[in-house]
């Protein structure tokens, strides 16, 4: 039987199989891929050849094993496979009867994504390090790249092989910084990944050694000051990365109450700790801290993981009961007073009743018994008043109602009647023609 052909037909592209490497970012295929593999983008069209030439009256059946099983396919000497999925990736074997003439292992692989590289130092005294995430883990035999050179110089770039982390789904690469190097110089940085489907190679970015990025501040805990409702204290310690014995960071401290979704963020913290002062009483609060070089230089780190806490609550306070939400009012001290429910600003006709607060201890049992005694005295004295106007009505309204003159006596006067006031004139008319006259 004619052998089957040995590298010519070992990756045999059909019409729009293969995609051209980007100039300056392509290598051979990795050497973990042997000659017997084809590789295929997701969408493409190739056809697999069992020889390139042989007899055209012998039958040539296709098997493709995947995933444990085996599946017969059409005859012929050529096998098209139109618009690849990822499910038909697998071991293709041609036969003649029985015999096995040549297996292809088939993969299918998207091209490597664009690289979008970020670099940084995690302090002044460690190596930069350029990463860039990825959407999707790549294809086996993946390779990543990183030159740096110095820009505006003719030497030659130094080259770093990246290493893909499968957690955190990106590329990572180291840059060694060599003890005493300048950090105001500018270094020029390019990357490439490549796989067997093609290459793609990222924008090249300058960066200088002054730039930095701490990770998180770590350690962050809060927790409540006593009588103090509206009171937080957030602690948190320098990232191990940094040694804060020579470089200091500056942070900022972001918090909300739950279950808001705005953060209040105080900048320009140089202490490990923070005293939040406007806290809700009785609600639960999210602090998150982040790190930045004293001086500025460089970026903000991420925001470190969420640390909660609740202010001091009295437990003989009636607002622990008001629920989640309330509403506070400052004072003129500073402080924040009583603390009411929303149904207090409730609109006229509002759905629910609406419930007092009063920010002052419950009252002892002695208090309820006086007002209890004083409410019983003045009802009693008010029915008292009440029959006695009734008592008096009654007996002016018999006292109207006897006959004229039966229970009566005349009065006799003493002496004769004295006239009116308005009956004696209080000048006599001489004097009144005297006074009127002028004289």
């Amino acid at each position: 039987w004619p052998r089957p052909p040995g590298a010519r037909a070992a990756a045999r592209w059909g019409h729009a199989g293969v995609l051209s490497p980007l100039r300056g970012c392509s290598h051979p295929p990795p050497p973990g891929l042997s000659q017997d593999t084809v590789l295929g983008r997701p969408g493409a069209n190739i056809t697999l050849r069992c020889w390139d030439e042989g007899p055209g009256n012998v039958t040539v059946s296709w098997q493709v094993e995947e995933r444990g099983r085996s599946q017969r396919l059409p005859a012929g000497n050529a096998l098209p496979l139109h618009r690849l999925r990822h499910e038909d990736a697998g071991t293709y074997s041609c036969f003649v009867g029985s015999r096995r003439l040549r297996s292809l292992r088939l993969l299918v692989q998207e091209p490597p994504e664009t690289p979008r590289v970020s670099c940084y130092r995690r302090s002044h005294d460690h190596d930069v390090l350029c990463e860039w995430p990825l959407r999707a883990k790549p294809s086996p035999g993946t390779r990543a790249m990183l030159w740096v050179k110095q820009r505006f110089t003719a030497e030659n770039a130094t080259e770093q092989r990246c290493r893909f982390f499968s957690k955190a789904r990106k590329f990572v690469c180291r840059v060694k910084v060599p003890r005493g190097a300048d950090d105001t110089k500018p270094l020029l940085v390019s990357t490439c990944v490549s796989n067997g489907a093609g290459g793609a190679a990222g924008e090249d970015k300058i960066i200088t050694l002054s730039g930095v990025c701490p990770t998180p501040p770590i350690n962050v805990t809060v927790t409540a000051l006593e009588k103090a409702p509206q009171w937080l204290r957030v602690n948190w310690s320098y990232p191990s990365s940094w040694d804060h014995r020579f470089y200091w960071l500056r942070f900022q401290v972001r918090y909300r109450p739950e279950p808001a979704r705005t953060f209040t963020e105080v900048d320009q913290v140089t202490t490990t700790w923070l005293d939040i002062r406007d806290a809700w009483r009785g609600l639960l609060h999210v602090v998150q801290v982040r790190a930045q070089e004293e001086f500025g230089h460089g970026t903000w780190s991420e925001w470190s993981r969420e640390a909660v806490g609740t202010p001091w609550t009295d437990p003989r306070d009636l607002t622990s009961e008001m629920g989640l939400f309330s509403s506070q009012f400052p004072m003129e001290d500073g402080t924040y007073g009583l603390t009411l429910p929303p149904e207090l600003f409730a609109e006229d006709g509002a759905d629910g009743p609406i419930v007092e607060a009063s920010a002052h201890s419950m009252a002892s049992p002695y208090t309820f018994l006086v007002a209890g005694g004083s409410l019983l005295l003045g009802i009693a004295l008010c029915i008292g008043i009440v029959l006695r106007y009734w008592q008096l009505w009654r007996m002016g309204g018999w006292q109207g109602a006897k006959p004229e003159g039966e229970g009566q006596h005349v009065l006799v006067p003493l002496g004769p009647p004295r006239p009116p006031l308005s009956d004696t004139p209080l000048l006599s008319p001489p004097l009144l023609d005297y006074f009127f006259s002028g004289q």
